[in-house]
């Protein structure tokens, strides 16, 4: 799954207006328009020409702005901003870095779950509503810091279930 369809699909899933969306990158640290908001949210018309998302090369369309992994990442903290306010960093401890280091769909997971303050079974009822069933044991192997020796990368099937269920859940 690209970044751009993980952005369609929380946008629509938290029925999230293009205002909105430039205030929440904002938040993140990024700078955009409405414009280059509605660029990043329009869906290429020849992508499903392609079997495997890897093979689609999203620069190919002048009407489209890519997202890569840090701005998605920077959208998502600015996401937790929004919905819960901004923290003081506490005294003597840095900032964090971003995550990126990390497999984009695992840092998707950990920060939903912090931006909508879900428990790990709300997480998990939230993909039951998707069809998939998995073990409170299999969410925690995905939540995990990369290099915990439990740590699971994040397949785009559990991703793209989860923002489905979301759908659900919070627009019926």
């Amino acid at each position: 799954m690209i970044n751009n369809d993980i952005l369609i699909r929380l946008r629509y899933a938290l029925d999230i207006r293009d205002k909105d969306m430039v205030g929440i990158f904002e938040l993140g640290g990024i700078e955009v328009t409405k414009e280059e908001v509605k660029k990043m949210l329009t869906k290429p018309k020849d992508r499903y020409d392609y079997e495997d998302d890897n093979d689609y090369d999203i620069s190919e369309n002048e009407d489209i702005v890519n997202i890569n992994n840090s701005k998605l990442e920077s959208f998502l903290n600015g996401l937790i901003i929004f919905k819960r306010g901004k923290q003081d960093p506490k005294l003597g401890k840095p900032e964090r870095p971003l995550l990126t280091n990390e497999h984009i769909n695992n840092i998707l997971l950990k920060k939903l779950k912090i931006a909508l303050t879900l428990t790990s079974e709300d997480m998990l009822d939230i993909l039951e509503e998707a069809g998939v069933t998995i073990t409170k044991s299999e969410l925690s192997a995905l939540l995990r810091k990369k290099g915990h020796k439990n740590y699971v990368e994040c397949g785009d099937r559990y991703a793209r279930n989860f923002l489905k269920g979301l759908a659900i859940k919070y627009r019926g």
